[in-house]
């Protein structure tokens, strides 16, 4: 993490942390974990095509699954993220 860049915005009903990569790191991060201390730590991921894919594969597709619900899947493909909106495509 890159300290000088890192953001906190606190309010009444709502906390907002920015954080920003070192210059040498590269690549999208999937997950972040956060809590009130180390031991209570709650996982959440980052949208991102492959956490879809990943979520829907666990939801809509148990471990045992046929060929045939496999193909009848929907199709979920993330288009755009930006800070005020998310583009998703479903076929």
């Amino acid at each position: 993490l890159m300290s000088p860049e890192t953001s906190v915005s606190v309010t009444a009903h709502n906390a907002a942390i920015g954080l920003a990569k070192a210059p040498g790191s590269s690549g999208l991060w999937e997950k972040f974990h956060f809590g009130i201390d180390a031991s209570t730590l709650q996982e959440r991921l980052f949208l991102s095509e492959e956490n879809v894919d990943g979520f829907l594969d666990t939801v809509l597709c148990p471990s045992v699954c046929s060929q045939s619900a496999l193909e009848s899947q929907p199709s979920i493909e993330v288009l755009d993220v930006t800070e005020d909106r998310i583009q998703i495509r479903l076929e």
